[in-house]
C-alpha cells in the first residue's frame, strides 16, 4: 500500500477522495467507489500502486490514436479497478477486478516500465487497458522519468479525473483518448454509474492544457446510435476543436451486453457521415475494418495515412504537411 495523493482528512476519521469526479466521502476502514483506494485510520491508502496486471508492446493506433506518431510502438500497462460499471466493458476481466475482496498484479517499479518500453524500441508509453486515474501515483511517477528518457505519454481514459489530477499531471502527457460514451446524462448514471457533465469537462481541460486529444465512442446498438445524440456528441467535439479526431468503434457483445448485436455498417456510416458534417475533419471507424481507417487531407482530400487494422501501410507527409499541397496535418509527428 502506498498514502494516496489528492485527498483530505475529514471528521470522525473520514476521507474526501479528490482523484475523480466521485469525490467520494469514505469512512474509516472503507473503500472508495473505485475498489483500490481505502481509509485506514483516517488515512487514504491505494492498494495498487506498481502493482500491473498488464504489461505489453502495441502499435499505438490500437490507442487508438491516429494523428499521434503514427506506426510507432507503445509500452502500454495497467492496474486492476475502474471508477465506472460499464456493462459494455471490453476489458472487463480486469477493469472490473474489486481489490476489495483479492489483490492482483505484479510488482513493477517506475525504473522498469522505463526500461522495458525503451528496450522494446517504444517511443511512447500508454496507461491504458483499465481506468488509470485510479493508479494515479505510479502514472505520474512513471511520466515524470518517462519524459526525462525521452518517452511521451498517452493516457487513455473515460475522462472522470478531477481538476485537480489533470492539472497535476497534463504537463508529463503528450496525448489523451477520452471515451465520450454518451450524450445522455441518463445513460451515463444508469450504465456507467457516473455523470456526463465531468467528462465533457476533462476533455475541454486536457486540450486547454496542450495534451493531443483524440475521443473514442463505442456505437451501442439501441443505447447511443440515434442520429440526435450522435449529432450532439459531434457538434460539441467540433466546438472544442474541429481538428479533434473522432474515433466511431463497432460494439462487439461482451460481459453483461452480450444480448446486444454488434454495429451495423449502416449505423456507423450515419454516424460517421454526422461527424463531418458537423464539420469534424477527422471521423474513424474502428473494430471494423472495411473502411474508416485512413486519414485524408482536410483541405484537398489525398491520401496522406494508409492503414490496414493498426498497421500504418502508407504515409505521404513531409514533416507533419501534405506532400501534395501542404496543408499541416494536426497532431504529433515527431
Amino acid at each position: 500500500m502506498k498514502e494516496a495523493q489528492l485527498y483530505m482528512r475529514l471528521d470522525k476519521l473520514q476521507v474526501h477522495c479528490q482523484l475523480c469526479a466521485h469525490h467520494c466521502k469514505i469512512p474509516e476502514g472503507k473503500f472508495g467507489f473505485c475498489g483500490v483506494r481505502q481509509n485506514i485510520s483516517g488515512i487514504l491508502y491505494t492498494h495498487n500502486y506498481a502493482k500491473l496486471v498488464a504489461a505489453n508492446v502495441d502499435p499505438v493506433e490500437k490507442k487508438p490514436l491516429y494523428h499521434f506518431l503514427p506506426g510507432s510502438l507503445t509500452f502500454s500497462i495497467a492496474s486492476a479497478g475502474c471508477n465506472f460499471r460499464c456493462g459494455f466493458c471490453q476489458n472487463w476481466e480486469i477493469s472490473q477486478w474489486s481489490l476489495q475482496h483479492q489483490q492482483a498484479g505484479e510488482v513493477f517499479s517506475a525504473k522498469k516500465v522505463i526500461q522495458l518500453a525503451l528496450q522494446s524500441n517504444c517511443r511512447s508509453i500508454a496507461y491504458t487497458y483499465t481506468e488509470p486515474t485510479i493508479y494515479f501515483e505510479f502514472v505520474l511517477e512513471t511520466a515524470k522519468l518517462a519524459k526525462a528518457a525521452g518517452l511521451r505519454n498517452i493516457f487513455v481514459t473515460n475522462g472522470y479525473s478531477s481538476q485537480e489530477a489533470i492539472v497535476l499531471l497534463a504537463p508529463y502527457l503528450d496525448a489523451a483518448n477520452i471515451d465520450l460514451k454518451f450524450f445522455k446524462e441518463s445513460s451515463y448514471q444508469s450504465i456507467c454509474f457516473a455523470k456526463l457533465g465531468p467528462v465533457l469537462d476533462s476533455i475541454q481541460l486536457f486540450h486547454a492544457a496542450g495534451v493531443w486529444v483524440e475521443i473514442t465512442t463505442l456505437i451501442i446498438p439501441g443505447r447511443n446510435d440515434a442520429v440526435e445524440e450522435l449529432t450532439s456528441m459531434a457538434k460539441f467535439i467540433a466546438g472544442v476543436n474541429q481538428d479533434i479526431p473522432w474515433h466511431l468503434s463497432r460494439f462487439h457483445p461482451d460481459y453483461k451486453f452480450k444480448d446486444y448485436p454488434p454495429t451495423s455498417e449502416r449505423t456507423l456510416k450515419l454516424a460517421y457521415d454526422l461527424g463531418r458534417n458537423q464539420g469534424l475533419s477527422y471521423v474513424y471507424v474502428g473494430n471494423f475494418g472495411a473502411w474508416g481507417q485512413d486519414t485524408r487531407c482536410s483541405k484537398c482530400r489525398k491520401l496522406l495515412i494508409k492503414r490496414d487494422g493498426f498497421n500504418v501501410l502508407e504515409t505521404h507527409l513531409v514533416g507533419n504537411q501534405c506532400m501534395f499541397c501542404q496543408t499541416a496535418l494536426p497532431g504529433v509527428f515527431a
